[in-house]
C-alpha cells in the first residue's frame, strides 16, 4: 500500500529486493504494489534504481525480481478497488492458498479506510495475514488509542506489526545480548553503580524542505517518544523469562509503567537558526524553510530527564537528547558510572562510561582509567574499544528494514511495538505535548552546526552527569566525536601541568619545569636532576 510514495521507493522496494537477492524469501514470493497513481512496474523500477545498489552480476536476478512484481491502481476508500486487488492476488500462482503481508506505507489519515478494506476484501482464507503499520502511531494518547482500537477490531495482535526501524538497528538489538549474555555487567547495572544514562540522537542537517511535515509533529513526537524511549526500555528492563516476543515486551512495558509523565521543568526545547559562518543550508534557520509556517514555535531540539521509579533505577536520571542541525550525526546509549569511593589520585580520575554507538560506525566501548605509560605514575583516561568495522571487517550489517521485514515473514514480533507498550509511551509524553501545543513556548535558538542550546547542559548537570569547566559535556565525548577533540584541546595544558606536579614530587622546581618541557615535546632523551 502506498507503492508510489517515497518510503516505498527508497526503503521498501530496495529491502524486498535485497531479501529476494540473498535468497531469504520463499522463491515463489510475489510483490503487488497498490496506490492511487497511474503507474507501471517499469516506472517503479526506474524510480527505485538509485536505491537498489545493484551490481553488474546481479542484473539477471534483478530481472527475475521485477518479473514477480505487479501494480494495481485504485482508491483507498473504494471497495471495488480492493476487490480488484484481491482478484489480482488470487490470480497469481498459489494465490488462493498464499500467505499475505500488507505494508501500509501510507499517511495515517487513510489508515482507517485501508485497513477496513483489507479486512473485508483482501484477507487470505487459508494462509496467514499480517499488517505492517508505519509510525506515527497517532498524535497523542487519545489518537493512538483510537487507532489501536480500530486495528484490534479488525486484526488480532499477532497480525499487527507496528514498525519502529530503530528496533532493527544492529546495536539496538545488541543491547539485550550485551546485558544478559555477560556476567560482568549484571552486578553493576543498577542505581548503586550507574550515575546516569544518556540516550542521544543527533542529525547534522535541518528539515531540508520537509518542514511542513516536521512542523506537524516536532522532535519529541518524531524521535524522543519512540526511538529514544525504545532504547531506554532495553537499557532499563529486567531480564525476560525467555527471548520470546511477549516475554521481552512484557518487561519493556513494566519499565514504561514506572516512568511518570514528563513535565516542562524536565525539558529544554530549542530551534535552530542560521549560522552566518556556515555554508549552503547551514546559513538557513528553521523558520527560513519555505515549507515551515511563519512564526512557528516547533522545537527542532529537545533534552528531557526521565526517572524509572523502581528498585533497580530509583534516583538515576535517564537523559534523552535529540535534535536537528547539530554538529554531527550520532545515535548512542551512554552509561556513566558513579565516582570511585575513597579516591587516592587527587581527583584526577574521570568517571567510567560504557557507550553503545548505534550510528554511524557501530561500536561498543568502555572509557576507563589506566596508568599513563612511561615513568609517570598518574591515571589517564583510555578506551576498551570494539568498533565493528575493525573487528568484523568482512561482515555486512543488514539494513534495519531488512531485519524487520524478514522478522514479519518469520512471524517474530520481538522488535515491534505492542499496543500496551504504545499506550504507556504516549502516557508519558502526552501531557507535555498538550501543554506545548496549547502554550506554544518559544524554543531557545541555537546555531546550525552547534551542540544545541547551552541550557540543555545546565539541565544535564542537574541530572548528575559530569560537565567540565569549559562546558564540554563528557556524555558526548568519545574517540570519534568533534566535541571530544574540542574539549581535549581546551584541557590539554591543565593535564600537562598536573603530570608535571606528579612527576616532580619530592624534586626541585627546576625539575618541574624540565618535566613540563618533556611533556610538551620540547626536549628529547633523558632528563636528570
Amino acid at each position: 500500500m502506498g507503492a508510489s510514495g517515497d518510503l516505498a521507493k527508497k526503503k521498501i522496494y530496495p529491502t524486498l529486493w535485497w531479501l529476494f537477492r540473498d535468497g531469504l524469501l520463499p522463491e515463489q514470493t510475489y510483490f503487488v504494489g497498490f496506490a492511487r497513481s497511474d503507474l507501471t512496474v517499469d516506472a517503479i523500477r526506474t524510480s527505485c534504481m538509485p536505491y537498489l545498489m545493484v551490481t553488474e552480476t546481479e542484473a539477471e536476478r534483478l530481472s527475475v525480481f521485477f518479473a514477480r512484481n505487479s501494480y494495481i491502481s485504485g482508491k483507498y476508500a473504494d471497495d471495488a478497488s480492493f476487490s480488484k486487488l484481491n482478484a489480482h492476488m488470487r490470480s497469481l500462482p498459489g494465490g488462493p492458498e498464499a500467505n499475505r503481508l500488507f505494508y501500509l506505507a501510507l499517511p495515517p489519515t487513510v489508515y482507517h479506510e485501508v485497513t477496513k478494506n483489507i479486512k473485508h476484501h483482501c484477507m487470505s482464507t487459508k494462509g496467514w495475514n499480517r499488517v505492517i503499520v508505519e509510525k506515527p502511531f497517532g498524535h497523542d494518547l487519545q489518537s493512538s488509542e483510537e487507532l489501536s482500537t480500530h486495528l484490534s477490531s479488525l486484526f488480532s495482535e499477532d497480525q499487527i506489526y507496528r514498525i519502529d526501524h530503530y528496533l532493527g538497528k544492529e546495536m539496538v538489538q545488541n543491547l539485550m545480548v550485551l546485558r544478559f549474555g555477560n556476567r560482568i555487567f549484571g552486578p553493576i547495572w543498577n542505581r548503586d553503580s550507574v550515575a546516569c544514562v544518556v540516550l542521544t540522537f543527533k542529525e547534522p542537517f535541518g528539515t531540508q524542505g520537509r518542514g511542513g511535515y516536521f512542523d506537524d509533529f516536532g522532535i519529541i513526537r518524531d524521535v524522543m517518544q519512540n526511538h529514544l524511549l525504545q532504547m531506554l526500555c532495553l537499557v532499563a528492563m529486567e531480564k525476560p523469562a525467555s527471548t520470546s516476543s511477549d516475554d521481552v515486551r512484557d518487561e519493556k512495558v513494566k519499565v514504561l509503567k514506572c516512568i511518570a509523565p514528563v513535565t516542562m521543568s524536565d525539558v529544554v526545547l530549542g530551534q535552530y537558526v542560521g549560522n552566518p559562518e556556515g555554508e549552503g543550508d547551514a546559513k538557513l534557520g528553521y523558520l527560513e524553510d519555505p515549507t515551515v509556517p511563519k512564526g512557528s514555535t516547533q522545537a527542532t531540539f529537545a533534552t528531557a530527564v526521565l526517572y524509572v521509579h523502581n528498585e533497580r533505577w530509583d534516583g538515576v536520571p535517564f537523559i534523552l537528547r535529540c535534535g536537528k542541525a547539530l554538529n554531527e550525526r550520532k545515535a548512542e546509549v551512554r552509561l556513566q558510572f558513579t565516582d570511585v569511593p575513597g579516591d587516592i589520585f587527587e581527583n584526577k580520575c574521570q568517571r567510567n562510561e560504557l557507550v553503545v554507538r548505534v550510528q554511524p560506525n557501530e561500536a561498543i566501548y568502555a572509557k576507563m582509567m589506566s596508568k599513563k605509560p612511561g615513568v609517570y605514575f598518574s591515571p589517564e583516561e583510555t578506551e576498551l574499544d570494539l568498533t565493528y568495522k575493525s573487528r568484523y571487517k568482512d561482515v555486512k550489517l543488514p539494513d534495519a528494514y531488512e531485519r524487520l521485514i524478514l522478522d514479519v515473514f518469520c512471524g517474530g514480533q520481538m522488535h515491534f511495538v505492542r499496543s500496551d507498550e504504545l499506550r504507556e509511551a504516549w502516557r508519558i509524553f502526552t501531557p507535555l505535548l498538550h501543554q506545548i501545543d496549547k502554550e506554544k513556548p518559544k524554543p531557545i535558538p541555537y546555531k546550525y552546526g552547534s551542540r544545541g542550546p547551552s541550557e540543555a547542559d545546565d539541565l544535564v548537570q542537574k541530572g548528575g552527569i559530569e560537565v567540565d569547566k569549559e562546558g564540554c559535556s563528557r556524555n558526548v565525548s568519545d574517540p570519534s566525536s568533534e566535541d571530544s577533540e574540542e574539549c581535549e584541546q581546551e584541557t590539554n595544558n591543565d593535564t600537562i601541568s598536573q603530570e608535571a606536579d606528579v612527576l616532580a614530587t619530592n624534586h626541585s622546581e627546576r625539575c618541574r619545569s624540565l618535566y613540563v618541557k618533556v611533556l610538551l615535546g620540547h626536549l628529547q632523551g633523558e632528563t636528570t636532576c
